[in-house]
């Protein structure tokens, strides 16, 4: 880094991140105001507070979008790569989502019964992702909370033991990560006086040795992972990390339970499907009724069987049938089923992820030529359709290693630098991912902005 008392040109990461919020205040004032006015009435100034997290210091409010793209009331275009952190992967207003959608209001939204729409639903979950039987929830948090407590009932035992650096929605038991050797609360979340040692086990990802030791005392109901980690920053998941996994949960009588939230833009079949793995609950949600609010969950034939020996099928002689605990009035309603099927029927399909993948392959080799013209000490993850840039030398292998490496304020500068350039991603991470209607200009675009970033940081003598 440069001396800052040697180059009276240079600045700090804040001097640049000030002047690119300033930026942003002057080139946003409807945002600007419409922030203010939101903190009138919402508890963190906008409907969800997961909003407030935008570098600019305020979020654009949304005027329009369509396709890749999103206009704010200001009048600025983006092209978008959040896409709703995921929820918008199939891009905004696809048209047999929204042609569903409009045909299942006129006919009813939510009646507590099923339509036929669900029989092809199931089927198509089953023929995608390998496991028979299937639950539709709200969310994906819903639907790791439902296969967790599955989980507990089959095997009567209490924790649940998640990886450092972590994310699985709002489950409790995922809020834990392991900092300077200590279990705690992760990624700032405040304590709320659950014990989380009587309820979570915690252990660095593909750290084989630690795994078998927490699952060695025989209270693990349950393993809850991504395939890989998106959350912390992309964690790749080590050569035979994964056929351990299986082995030692299979071993110890954990239930085995991968959240494909994020990863389902590996492929038709999410990663599961195509890197052959075995869970015996699969989780998936977000993108998978089109934006939609929903979750999914599957298990396998032998976790089936153990359930129905506690719970089993509705005896219509009784009027109230056994609860598992789980599921909501809203889960799996007609309009989430519609969407649900025009999503796998005619939005993510093979040739869609073709498309997804190759931009995304675009983006990922064009960034690492910027990189590495420039000597920086920085890589690019690509996993499908999403890839991520980080300020490390190389991938990191845990949570430990995206804790002691990670440049949370040059994240922040770029992502600030980004909204000013016409150019969103996720803000909790710098994090790509590619809709069917993502175009190479697109991709284009984003080039020859980070390439400007590039410019912008080592003229300041910051990297």
């Amino acid at each position: 880094m440069a001396d800052a008392k040697k180059d009276p040109h240079s600045a700090t990461v804040g001097d640049l991140l000030d002047r690119e919020q300033q930026r942003f205040r002057d080139t946003h004032p409807r945002s600007a105001a419409a922030w203010e006015a939101g903190k009138q009435h919402f508890l963190y100034g906008g409907p969800s507070h997961w909003m407030r997290r935008w570098a600019g210091g305020f979020p654009i409010y949304a005027a329009s979008a369509r396709g890749a793209h999103i206009s704010d009331i200001d009048g600025h275009d983006y092209v978008d790569f959040a896409l709703g952190d995921t929820g918008g992967m199939c891009g905004h207003a696809p048209e047999a989502v929204t042609r569903a959608a409009l045909r299942q209001l006129q006919n009813g939204t939510t009646m507590m019964l099923p339509t036929e729409d669900s029989l092809w639903v199931g089927a198509e979950l089953t023929r995608r992702f390998g496991l028979p039987y299937w639950t539709l929830t709200t969310s994906a948090t819903d639907a790791n909370r439902g296969a967790i407590r599955i989980a507990r009932m089959i095997t009567g035992r209490d924790k649940v033991l998640v990886f450092s650096g972590c994310y699985h929605g709002g489950v409790e038991e995922a809020h834990v990560e392991i900092r300077d050797g200590k279990i705690g609360m992760r990624n700032m979340i405040h304590p709320n006086g659950v014990d989380h040692s009587a309820v979570s086990r915690v252990v660095e990802f593909n750290d084989i040795a630690a795994l078998e030791e927490a699952l060695s005392h025989g209270d693990v109901a349950c393993v809850l992972t991504e395939p890989l980690m998106t959350n912390f920053g992309m964690i790749p998941v080590a050569e035979g990390f994964h056929t351990a996994l299986r082995e030692i949960t299979r071993r110890r009588g954990t239930v085995l339970i991968i959240d494909e939230t994020h990863t389902i833009s590996s492929g038709p079949g999410g990663y599961t499907a195509p890197h052959g793995l075995e869970p015996d609950i699969l989780v998936a949600g977000k993108a998978i009724a089109g934006g939609i609010p929903a979750g999914i969950f599957g298990v396998s034939q032998e976790i089936a069987e153990r359930l129905w020996k506690l719970v089993p099928m509705v005896n219509p002689r009784v009027r109230q049938s056994a609860h598992l605990g789980i599921g909501g009035t809203l889960a799996g309603n007609a309009l989430t089923v519609a969407t649900m099927r025009a999503v796998l029927e005619e939005v993510l399909t093979p040739a869609n992820f073709e498309l997804m993948i190759a931009n995304t392959t675009r983006l990922a080799e064009s960034a690492w030529g910027i990189i590495r013209a420039n000597k920086l000490p920085w890589h690019v993850t690509q996993v499908g359709a999403r890839a991520e840039i980080m300020f490390m030398p190389k991938p990191p292998c845990n949570g430990a290693e995206v804790i002691a490496g990670r440049r949370g304020d040059l994240e922040t500068l770029l992502h600030a630098f980004y909204m000013n350039e016409g150019i969103l991603v996720t803000p909790f991470h710098t994090m790509f991912l590619m809709c069917p209607a993502t175009s190479p200009a697109d991709v284009y675009r984003h080039t020859d902005v980070f390439g400007r970033f590039v410019d912008l940081v080592r003229s300041a003598g910051v990297v």
